[in-house]
């Protein structure tokens, strides 16, 4: 059984703010090692599911050379192998293989979520709103559509309440998520100890994977129109002369293609971060 665990920094217990997912914040040193250990869990679990092969990507945008390259080799399990990649969402290889299930470790929600941990969607200042034909997604769902894109299914979510609510609202039922925190706003939680975090969520990875029919790959729809808010008008001008992306208002950008990879490529790979 192939195995994809897709990781992100702001759901660990532990980790309450901007501090400690950072990369040269004062936290941050102290967040890769939570957070490596937090993967570490998921992949003992994975093993102990039935995975022969685990294969772990980094999503956590951490800054410059530590973007998507946060968790430490140093101490990662030995039954996985790593990626580290230059764009988000660029990584495609373990998925083109085939992979029979994913897991998400340390989510948080979507932006505006009041109750959410750190909540924010892709940039915590820079994009407010971003839907997938007409429903509201956050990063859970992004990840889940490339997973849903090569057939691969979402069977664990780990994060705070509201990451693990917006991920059986998407997935359902059956998904499997491990609350490791309870956030009482946007920067204040109730945390597991870190031990205690790290075996339920080796518990729910092993759970998981008990049936991996439990949850459909995510498709969110074909066609598929991608709509992103941003906060000001300087990152829609960018799209102004983009063959395929509409400029909706001054803020509001719409990509729309046959299928979610198609219209999610062809915009966000062309997007450039203003200073």
């Amino acid at each position: 059984m192939r195995v994809f665990i897709v990781s992100d920094m702001e759901g660990v217990a532990g980790i309450t703010n901007w501090s400690g997912v950072g990369a040269g914040d004062p936290l941050y040193e102290e967040g890769r090692t939570l957070y490596t250990e937090e993967i570490n869990a998921a992949v003992r679990g994975a093993r102990a599911g039935g995975a022969t092969e685990v294969v772990v990507m980094d999503c956590h945008g951490a800054g410059g050379d530590l973007s998507f390259n946060s968790l430490r080799p140093d101490l990662l399990d030995d039954g996985c192998e790593f990626v580290v990649q230059r764009e988000w969402t660029e990584y495609t290889g373990a998925l083109e293989d085939g992979c029979d299930a994913a897991l998400f470790i340390g989510m948080h929600a979507m932006a505006g979520t009041g109750d959410g941990g750190m909540s924010h969607t892709v940039s915590g200042t820079q994009w407010h709103g971003l839907s997938f034909n007409g429903r509201e997604v956050g990063e859970t769902g992004i990840n889940a559509a490339l997973c849903g894109a090569w057939g691969c299914p979402v069977l664990l979510v780990t994060g705070d309440q509201a990451a693990c609510r917006e991920g059986r609202e998407l997935l359902g039922d059956g998904l499997q998520t491990v609350q490791v925190k309870t956030s009482l706003g946007r920067f204040s939680a109730r945390h597991k100890t870190p031990n205690v975090a790290r075996a339920m969520i080796e518990e729910g990875a092993k759970r998981a994977l008990a049936d991996v029919r439990a949850v459909a790959p995510y498709d969110p729809g074909r066609p598929c129109e991608i709509r992103v808010e941003f906060a000001s008008p300087d990152h829609t001008e960018q799209f102004r002369h983009h063959p395929a992306v509409e400029i909706t208002d001054p803020r509001t950008i719409v990509s729309a293609g046959p299928d979610w990879w198609t219209a999610w490529r062809q915009f966000y790979f062309s997007f450039r971060w203003p200073d």
